[in-house]
């Protein structure tokens, strides 16, 4: 496996603050889209349109200038300028102005790539970094006529799962990856999956989706609970977040109730889990809470005893990583970025995927030592410090970017 830490980022000889500011086109068809995570996740953990939003406020206030494109979905939206006018949205015509299926937006990549392409052949951006497969094509059709370089964000491959996208996603993928200079991947687990793909390993680095530590925080209100012991599980509500793992665990962990953050009572999801809540013996435990805003997380994650993360995927790890800044201990699958985040019997305890009991077992051995508890929660912290907010993954990002431009030169 490639290491996280070892290529995580390209780097530069210059110190950054000896550097001219550059001027930076990020690419992203939908205006905050709702990402991984799904409609009904926090809006702070909305992944893709996150990572946009956060990177390109983190670059303008480091500097740079920063170009957000997005496809104009409403009519009734304004531009939208920040960081002192150093970030700016334009709302790129391109299909009906109205919310499309990722499958319905591929007839339209060629007239927003053909807008891109105006833009940028007046006044060519140093670098663009494109996110999504689909915007990838869009940004690579402009930047070839604009002559500039592409650096490529995927946010989540593609699967032999996956539905309504193109069937020859895959193909599209590796194009993409192989069009850009830079490919930046997310994950350890991602830069492994682009090689099997076909993409060189020169070509990648990893720079994971960042966190917002000044606002989940461990100090600050915390949230009531009605047991000796809580869990809490965030994200929205589909089968391969593993929230059915949490419930069976739950069985083994007497006086210990779990809290399901996203998603709504009424869904097929929230049906088919509160159904096996009832089977296990536990539904008396198991709280659903809807979605929660950004204000009324960081309370909720301060209240638990650790957060539950047990997905059988995960390319972005939000919460964990915002668990982590509130010095919340983290249980979680080695899937995906998670294998990332959580040093093992460091900053939290990873457990395989799709296995209550190894689940159950672990977390009794959390709830049952709350020193060792609290300590997972300081490492953590002081991980995201480190190497997860969002100053530190703008700055890496920036690193290469001024990679891409020499190499593209």
């Amino acid at each position: 496996m490639t290491s996280p830490d070892t290529r995580r980022t390209a780097t530069t000889s210059a110190d950054e603050t000896d550097l001219p500011p550059l001027r930076i086109a990020l690419v992203s068809l939908d205006d905050g889209p709702p990402g991984h995570d799904g409609p009904d996740a926090p809006p702070a953990l909305h992944a893709a349109g996150s990572h946009v939003a956060a990177l390109a406020t983190s670059m303008a206030k480091a500097g740079h200038t920063v170009t957000v494109y997005v496809r104009a979905d409403n009519p009734k939206q304004e531009p939208v300028t920040g960081a002192a006018a150093r970030l700016t949205v334009v709302r790129v015509p391109a299909g009906p102005p109205r919310e499309l299926a990722p499958e319905d937006l591929v007839e339209h990549l060629g007239e927003f790539g053909s807008h891109l392409a105006a833009h940028w052949t007046r006044r060519p951006p140093d670098v663009v970094h494109a996110h999504y497969w689909s915007a990838g094509i869009a940004a690579a059709l402009a930047a070839r006529e604009a002559k500039v370089p592409v650096v490529q964000t995927f946010q989540a491959l593609s699967a032999p799962a996956d539905t309504g996208v193109p069937a020859q996603r895959s193909k599209l993928e590796r194009l993409v990856g192989r069009e850009a200079v830079r490919v930046a991947a997310t994950s350890s687990v991602e830069a492994d999956e682009l090689i099997r793909r076909g993409i060189p390993r020169s070509m990648i680095s990893i720079v994971p989706c960042g966190v917002d530590p000044e606002h989940f925080t461990p100090d600050g209100p915390v949230a009531e609970r009605g047991a000796a012991h809580r869990l809490v599980c965030v994200g929205d509500l589909v089968p391969h977040k593993g929230f059915d793992t949490a419930i069976r665990a739950l069985r083994a962990l007497p006086d210990t109730e779990l809290v399901l953050v996203g998603g709504t009572k009424s869904g097929p999801e929230a049906r088919r889990l509160f159904a096996l809540a009832r089977a296990e013996g536990v539904a008396d435990r198991v709280h659903l809470m809807g979605p929660l805003s950004d204000a009324e997380l960081p309370a909720l994650l301060r209240s638990a005893d650790a957060l539950v993360c047990c997905p059988t995927e995960e390319p972005f790890g939000l919460t964990v990583s915002a668990a982590m800044a509130c010095e919340t201990a983290v249980v979680a699958s080695e899937v995906g970025v998670l294998g990332d985040l959580v040093i093992d019997g460091v900053t939290g305890r990873l457990v395989p995927p799709e296995d209550p009991e190894a689940l159950a077992k672990v977390l009794a051995h959390v709830l049952a030592d709350p020193v060792t508890a609290q300590s997972y929660g300081a490492a953590g912290r002081d991980r995201v410090r480190a190497r997860y907010s969002w100053d530190r993954v703008a700055e890496d990002t920036v690193r290469l970017y001024r990679q891409a431009i020499t190499e593209f030169a």
